[in-house]
């Protein structure tokens, strides 16, 4: 075996640190290329309203469960008695919660008291970003999680 001499110790600490530095920065790239972006354009005119908001999408009472099933998604909206809510408008964003390559917006139809769109999910984890109306006026949002486990064919 060779003795260790200075070089050598060089070379493998240089070594180390260029691997530790190398991946870092792959990883640095990789996390501003795929940030989906700001939320809302200015935090402090959102906060303004925030509370009031709030408090009328709560008195709302509205319950929102996700089913994946087939390659339909499913959204039940219910109020506070366990009644389908009325709904006058929805808009939901689908999409990955780390990047925004697989975003879509279905088109969704209420079907008896259920609002359902065909939608093709790869397994894992799915970002739900739901927008309601209802019919007076009150905006309701909510961010869902929905968990895939099979994979639809097509």
């Amino acid at each position: 075996m060779a003795e260790l001499k200075g070089r050598h110790v060089l070379a493998i600490t240089v070594g180390a640190f260029s691997i530790i530095i190398g991946v870092n920065l792959v990883l640095a790239v990789q996390a501003v290329r795929t940030f989906p972006g700001l939320e809302v354009a200015n935090g402090y005119i959102a906060s303004q309203t925030f509370d009031a908001e709030r408090k009328a999408q709560e008195a709302l009472g509205w319950t929102v469960t996700p089913e994946y099933r087939g390659g339909k998604l499913t959204l039940s909206v219910t109020d506070a008695e366990g009644l389908p809510a009325a709904v006058r408008r929805m808009d939901v964003l689908v999409g990955r919660a780390t990047e925004t390559k697989d975003d879509m917006l279905p088109d969704f139809a209420r079907v008896a008291g259920v609002w359902e769109a065909d939608v093709a999910l790869a397994r894992g984890k799915w970002m739900l970003k739901v927008e309601a109306e209802a019919p007076d006026g009150t905006k309701f949002r909510q961010r869902l999680e929905l968990f895939v486990m099979d994979q639809v064919q097509g």
